[in-house]
């Protein structure tokens, strides 16, 4: 424009706007699409970065925190321990021991990196191309499921089971395979390498409960983990996988090969020589039976404890939290307790009689069967006292015995072996139903079980027949016996009364088939066992002794209020007049008993049973004085313990103690005699014995001549069975009507024991010939004997202000001369006197020495 001048550059040449700039020429066509490209590739990324973060936020939320090393508290097993530290029990919902790393063998740790995260030491958490390539076969090419992940990404993943659950922690889908990236990224970030291989061996699930490695090890090859062979190491790095398809129990081939490619694995990485390889190929792979100690152990006593754990700590806890639950259990005494029941209820109810096969078979079924039977027990696999099923293929009553197909072999069951297989009758004596004929009970095609004996057992069965009799059992490779499964039952509980733990407990026949405690939950009538209850009682609180005149004569009772007339009756329908207090206990006669609790009162016998331990109510009727009031074997039990001690209330604990997962001890009812415990805890225990108050709610003196007639129940009265043990001991049996329950409960100074045994349901009675002392008796002898045989027992104490006394037992007056009446004990104000004053009274030292 006409006198304007051009704008000028930093030179005072021409600026932008000039001439030269109107004339450059435009960019080349490739240039612009180079710079539209790179701007659309920026603006592309800035949003890709921004969605990626959004997304990353977005999958990130909920996402379990990452624990420190201190804070990794995986749920792991609780164990219930015996009274020595033996495992008894597990509860978990993963059953994991978590060990530290140094106890992890290099073996182990090299085998896993080389089978599941080749490039783990060099890659921040996640492989690439694996992940990649397991995408794109998974998503776009539809092909199988791939995992691509690392050992970080498994550990993520076990972290994100443990916090949204097992179904939402391992779905096969995009969010959670992200979710798991993330995870594992921040993993990385947080620990070390060898921190990441502590969490994922801890964590890691190997098949059959088992999670981490060390569990492992114990679940297939009943050791530590670091005692694990090269093989035995490769076989469980290469479970992950697919713990159930390579699995040595359920697929052994299949197991063997995928710990073939675990060791090329372990070669091709360096990890091992080729001759280290060959060996551990070659290894056989031999593991064992996954171990269930509840179940193999004390099921019904482990039972119990669980019950109490989970009413004071709640089921979460007990499952996750990794308790040490200590308990009273002496496993000896248990298993001899367990081993006596079983036996004891067998013989009993072979007394009942024989209830017939298990099934009948014939035709193609038959077949079936003997194929069936032949895998269960293969040639030679039977040994003498193992159960078998077998099948009856011939009876032949000329040769006395029947041919039984057991598994791949034949057995001879000769009628030695099954005389007891009689029809049950209630009302027929055992001994006079035997049978002679195998025909009576067996016919071809009878589906039983048997047992296998020796010659010497069967012959031991014919002790008292004839010699032609004993002639005719037979000779063969392979005896049998016949039995059957016990439809009777029975409870036992065996208490240290002096440490209050529970010994032993037995709540059945078979858990399996039944988790019916009886000891607790069964309320059955105790019979003459509650007149221990009755006569401690009348010495009590009535000053009775054992010379105290009673009289056993018929007598009608009448409930006014109900207008019921009750005639009580002795075992035997017998009345013997007058009789002493002693004969009557010692004797177990009813109508004393039932006078005696008619002269204390009905309301002062139900007291004194609530004093005593019974928690169950006790009718007020004078048939309570007879055991016509149900009780529980437990509460009866309560109450023998508290007469061992004279009195002395104390608490029965199945739990000595409870620690949680950092050793910290959550409660604690050690006894200070308690060998098993460290000597801090048992100063501890003494010392709190010491301020703890204790009640004693009977005179001492009373409970003592009270144990001390029940001594002679066990020596000469109903009991004296139990004198065989060979210890001091004191007990009483226990019979109701027609024998719909039977009991013997008895205690030496250290152990007492107690059993019942009887029909769930009152439908059958056991017989009219079948009492405490014949059925129970035995069990509690044979439970005694194994757990005091190398232990010696004391005498009863003899507490002072007691004098002892020689009476005639039938009119309970002071005698001459040491060979005759009994010595009985009297408290030192209320001792007999002899109608001559002047004859010298017998002084203790006289009878036990000084």
């Amino acid at each position: 424009m006409p006198g304007e001048s051009l704008p000028t550059g930093p030179e005072g040449g021409p600026g932008p706007a000039g001439p030269a700039a109107a004339t450059r020429p435009p960019r080349p066509l490739w240039a612009r699409l180079l710079l539209w490209g790179t701007a659309a590739g920026l603006a592309l990324a800035l949003l890709a970065a921004g969605a990626g973060a959004v997304l990353w936020i977005h999958f990130s939320r909920g996402l379990p925190s990452i624990p420190s090393l201190a804070e990794y508290r995986p749920p792991i097993v609780t164990e219930v321990l015996s009274a020595d530290g033996q495992l008894v029990g597990e509860f978990f919902v993963e059953r994991r021991k978590v060990v530290p790393y140094e106890r992890i063998p290099r073996r182990l740790i090299q085998a896993f990196v080389a089978s599941e995260d080749q490039s783990f030491f060099e890659h921040h958490g996640v492989d690439l191309l694996g992940t990649l390539r397991a995408a794109v076969n998974t998503y776009l090419l539809r092909r199988k499921m791939q995992g691509g992940s690392t050992i970080t990404q498994q550990t993520a993943k076990s972290l994100l089971v443990s916090a949204e659950g097992f179904a939402e922690g391992t779905r096969r889908n995009l969010r959670r395979k992200i979710r798991e990236l993330i995870l594992a990224t921040r993993l990385e970030a947080a620990f070390t390498k060898e921190e990441i291989l502590f969490l994922y061996l801890n964590g890691v699930y190997l098949g059959h409960h088992s999670y981490g490695v060390q569990s492992a090890a114990e679940n297939y090859y009943r050791k530590n983990v670091e005692e694990l062979t090269l093989a035995e190491a490769a076989l469980i790095a290469g479970l992950p996988q697919a713990p159930t398809r390579y699995s040595p129990f359920v697929n052994p081939e299949a197991a063997r090969n995928r710990r073939r490619y675990v060791l090329r694995r372990m070669f091709e990485d360096g990890y091992i020589t080729a001759a280290e390889r060959k060996a551990a190929e070659e290894a056989e792979v031999r593991v064992f039976e996954v171990d269930d100690p509840f179940r193999e152990t004390a099921p019904f006593y482990v039972e119990q404890v669980r019950r109490q754990v989970v009413e004071r700590y709640g089921n979460d806890r007990l499952l996750r939290d990794g308790l040490r639950v200590e308990t009273g259990m002496a496993l000896e005494v248990q298993r001899g307790a367990q081993a006596a029941m079983l036996q004891g209820l067998m013989e009993v109810d072979h007394r009942q009689g024989y209830y017939g096969p298990v099934a009948q078979v014939a035709g193609a079924a038959r077949d079936e069967l003997l194929g069936r039977l032949a895998r269960a027990w293969p040639r030679g696999s039977l040994r003498v006292g193992d159960y078998a099923v077998g099948l009856v293929t011939a009876v032949d009553d000329r040769a006395g015995a029947a041919q039984v197909a057991v598994g791949e072999e034949a057995g001879l069951l000769p009628i030695s072996g099954m005389r007891w297989a009689r029809r049950p009758n209630p009302e027929v004596w055992y001994p006079d139903a035997l049978i002679s004929r195998v025909s009576t009970a067996l016919a071809p095609g009878d589906v039983i079980l048997v047992r296998r004996v020796e010659r010497k057992e069967l012959l031991a069965r014919e002790a008292g027949r004839s010699a032609e009799a004993r002639a005719q059992v037979p000779e063969a490779p392979l005896l049998l016996s016949l039995e059957q499964e016990p439809r009777l039952q029975g409870a036992l509980v065996s208490i240290e009364p002096f440490t209050g733990y529970v010994a032993a407990m037995v709540g059945g026949y078979d858990f399996e088939a039944s988790e019916f405690n009886r000891a607790f939950q069964a309320c059955r009538q105790p019979g003459s066992a509650f007149k221990p209850i009755v006569y401690s009682a009348a010495i009590d609180k009535l000053g009775y002794s054992p010379a105290t005149l009673l009289t056993d004569a018929p007598i009608v009772y009448r409930d006014e209020s109900s207008g019921v007339s009750w005639k009580p009756e002795n075992f035997g329908q017998s009345f013997k007049g007058d009789v002493t207090l002693r004969d009557a206990l010692v004797h177990s006669m009813n109508i004393p008993a039932v006078k005696v609790a008619a002269a204390l009162g009905v309301d002062r016998l139900v007291e004194w049973a609530r004093i005593l331990g019974l928690t169950t109510p006790v009718k007020r009727e004078l048939g309570s004085a007879i055991g016509s009031s149900c009780t529980t074997l437990w509460d009866l039990g309560q109450v023998y313990a508290l007469l061992d001690r004279y009195g002395e209330k104390r608490r029965s604990t199945f739990v000595k103690r409870v620690l949680d997962r950092d050793g910290r001890v959550l409660e604690d009812h050690t006894a200070p005699a308690d060998p098993w415990v460290p000597l801090s805890t048992r100063l501890a225990a003494a010392a709190a014995a010491v301020e703890a108050p204790r009640e004693r709610v009977m005179d001492e003196r009373s409970a003592y001549i009270t144990v001390h007639l029940m001594q002679e129940v066990a020596t000469v009265g109903t009991g004296a069975q139990a004198a065989r043990l060979g210890k001091p001991a004191a007990g009483k049996t226990g019979t109701t009507n027609d024998s719909f329950d039977t009991w013997f409960l008895g205690f030496t100074r250290d152990l007492f024991t107690g059993v019942w045994l009887g029909y769930d349901k009152n439908e059958t009675p056991l017989g009219r010939y079948e009492t405490g002392g014949r059925a129970a008796l035995p069990i509690w002898l044979a439970t005694m004997q194994a757990a005091l045989r190398d232990r010696p027992e004391p005498e009863f104490p003899i507490p002072a202000g007691i004098a002892f006394v020689r009476i005639d037992p039938a009119t309970g007056r002071p005698v001459d001369g040491l060979d005759q009446g009994v010595v009985e004990p009297f408290k030192t104000e209320a001792q007999p006197v002899a109608e001559d004053a002047g004859k010298p009274r017998i002084e203790v030292r006289d009878l036990f020495g000084e």
